[in-house]
């Protein structure tokens, strides 16, 4: 290569900055709660191993994103903030939160107002800012229930607002959005029993999939053994595989689960395991890739042993993950739906937070701010109990990201590093 040529090519290379790996919407880039960084930490406390803390405007119970040299997270003011007055229903305000991904500085903060009449949530503000956004390289979207799905620009400037529905639940809002290809798939179960997919540059609807009931959980496209993608949703009773790009139904699933689906399935080599409700059936697994009705042929197996809130990881064969409730972890081999071990927490206080797999090991955030890291494998060991209480729900699921763990309560986001 001749001299100048290649002095111009390493002057390139610097001028080209190193891209950091991205979390750029709920449960990591596919969904799955999985994450390829190492070296994270398995102890910690208020002084130890805490990087940085960030105080944040308000309560939430969404997870914050990373993306290029910002992160991105929600929180709600105004009303029914727990642990201050009430307030009126008019004071409600959600918040869009940028902050610098090294430091955790706030850089900016939009609000928005409220749609009323809103929801009259039954418990510590479950559902006003518990949608985790997602963002690409443009924009960064939101969605806020009945007050709708909204666009912005990275300095906070709204490009679009898109209705979706306008109904409302006593446990509010839950759902996270997604992008798939130039859409912005959301899902409304709550605010119209839709699944609904935006055009992500204008929030013009592109196609809209009806009959969603009582599914508080983020779908996940899923990738069948031929190749093909597939939208898979699990609602009441059903669990539902669609075109991602045109909305079309393809195939629907008996669950035996008699409750709504608040966990977020996860999938492995076009098996779909989902988790939901409180007694009888409360998991199964099923096949992608059908057609029409798959109870029969595509339904693998049903589980007596689940979770009505968190959501699962796979790994190695296995699906593993901890009863919201009970404190209990459960493993589970992921072919026949087996047991291999279920064991309880010590002083569990319930848990919200979806499980994360990272560095070999599984961490589970407790409400209380007490997060259980379990070896992860199909022998149960809990490497570490480690204790962040600041008097304030730790409902958020956890990120790992940049060799640093992230946890959000209702007051702050913790940035943890060994």
């Amino acid at each position: 290569m001749p001299r100048r040529i290649l002095v111009s090519f390493l002057t390139l290379l610097i001028a080209i900055p190193a891209v950091a790996a991205d979390w750029p919407r709920f449960r990591g880039p596919d969904g799955s709660g999985t994450s390829a960084e190492k070296g994270l930490p398995v102890t910690w406390g208020p002084k130890t191993n805490v990087k940085w803390k960030t105080d944040l405007a308000g309560p939430g119970a969404s997870s914050p994103i990373f993306i290029g040299d910002r992160i991105f997270l929600t929180c709600w003011t105004g009303y029914k903030v727990p642990g201050k007055p009430a307030g009126q229903e008019s004071d409600l305000r959600r918040h869009l939160i940028s902050l610098d991904r090294k430091t955790g500085k706030q850089l900016w903060i939009k609000e928005v107002s409220a749609k009323l009449p809103e929801l009259n949530v039954s418990r510590d503000g479950d559902g006003y800012a518990s949608n985790t956004p997602t963002a690409d390289a443009e924009r960064v979207y939101c969605f806020f229930g009945k007050t709708g799905v909204f666009a912005f620009d990275y300095t906070g400037k709204q490009l679009w607002q898109a209705d979706v529905g306008s109904k409302v639940s006593d446990w509010g809002s839950a759902a996270s959005p997604f992008l798939y290809g130039d859409l912005l798939i959301v899902n409304a179960s709550m605010e119209s029993e839709s699944v609904v997919a935006l055009d992500k540059n204008t929030g013009v609807e592109k196609w809209r999939a009806k009959g969603i009931k009582e599914a508080w959980n983020t779908p996940m496209v899923v990738k069948t053994k031929d190749g093909k993608d597939e939208l898979v949703v699990p609602a009441a009773r059903k669990v539902y595989g669609f075109d991602p790009s045109t909305g079309n139904a393809l195939w629907n699933c008996n669950t035996d689960i008699g409750w709504y689906m608040v966990p977020s399935l996860v999938a492995h080599d076009g098996i779909a395991y989902c988790l939901g409700g409180r007694s009888g059936v409360v998991g199964l697994a099923v096949r992608t890739g059908g057609k029409g009705d798959v109870t029969e042929t595509h339904r693998l197996w049903t589980t007596k042993k689940g979770s009505n809130v968190t959501s699962p990881v796979f790994h190695d064969g296995h699906v593993y993950w901890m009863n919201d409730a009970s404190g209990t972890a459960f493993c589970a081999k992921a072919d026949t739906g087996d047991i291999v071990y279920e064991e309880r927490i010590p002083r569990p206080s319930g848990v919200y937070a979806s499980s994360l797999l990272a560095d070999g090991k599984i961490y589970y955030v407790g409400r209380d701010g007490r997060t259980f890291v379990v070896a992860a494998r199909p022998k149960f060991e809990l490497l570490a109990t480690n204790d962040l209480s600041d008097r304030s729900n730790f409902d958020a699921s956890p990120v790992a990201i940049d060799g640093r763990l992230f946890i959000r309560s209702g007051k702050s986001l913790f940035c943890l590093e060994k």
